[in-house]
């Protein structure tokens, strides 16, 4: 569900309404379905610089003369401090994303999500791969070498198995997850200042609300999982699944 309701577009003395940045993008792209303009501009060495304040100033004056929802809409066009907001964006500096990020962030905002930074998910060690039989489920072993050993009286070769596992999800999946969210956060960043700056919103204003810069630091009590051995004392369980002992000479 989004942030925030549609913003009115009566004048006469409306109070401006209070809303932090991503309420802002969210019914900017979400409820008034601003579209992200992205023109090309290069400088003289042919690289993207992105765009600056005076791109949206440039928006504005556009917008002044004429109000064109493009006609993707069913209304009769798009309020003016959406495009407003639409066009901050789309000035995303190249040091932040640049235009990828730009798109992200309309992406997320027209669909009222936020990054996925994979909350409470914790690597584990499991098996690569695992067969089932009529016993059930078993982590597959390969063998890894040769032991001699003596059985009955007789020496026997027998085969040293391993059981090949892996990290899932792997730690560097979570991190590029919470990367991915930070960038996110300062591009969000961004916009809020170039807006706060700007000074161009007519019906909104920005506050500094901002969400949270890194949720997964915040510390949260977990118990691990317990239980009672045959004496009574706790034993915390602390594998992913029983160890074969090799045979005993």
């Amino acid at each position: 569900m989004s942030m925030q309701g549609r913003i009115g577009r009566a004048g006469g003395g409306r109070v401006k309404r209070a809303l932090g940045v991503q309420a802002i993008l969210e019914w900017a792209f979400r409820v008034e379905k601003a579209q992200l303009e992205l023109p090309q501009r290069r400088d003289v060495d042919g690289e993207s610089r992105g765009f600056g304040m005076e791109y949206v100033l440039i928006q504005r004056a556009r917008l002044g003369c004429k109000v064109d929802g493009g006609g993707h809409k069913s209304q009769s066009y798009t309020h003016e401090d959406a495009e407003i907001v639409a066009a901050t964006l789309a000035g995303m500096p190249d040091s932040l994303g640049g235009k990828r990020m730009a798109i992200y962030v309309a992406e997320l905002a027209r669909a009222g999500m936020t990054p996925d930074w994979m909350p409470g998910v914790v690597p584990r060690c499991v098996p690569i791969e695992t067969k089932s039989n009529q016993h059930g489920q078993r982590s597959t072993t390969v063998v890894v070498g040769i032991e001699r050993v003596l059985h009955r009286g007789r020496w026997r070769s027998v085969d040293v198995l391993a059981c090949p596992v892996t990290w899932r999800p792997h730690p560097e999946q979570i991190a590029s997850a919470r990367r991915g969210y930070e960038d996110w956060w300062q591009a969000l960043d961004w916009v809020r200042d170039g807006l706060v700056v700007g000074g161009m919103l007519r019906e909104v204003e920005v506050t500094a609300a901002m969400p949270k810069v890194r949720p997964w630091s915040q510390k949260i009590a977990l118990r691990p999982k317990q239980t009672a051995n045959h004496h009574g004392e706790e034993a915390i369980l602390g594998f992913a699944g029983k160890i074969s002992q090799p045979p005993i000479a």
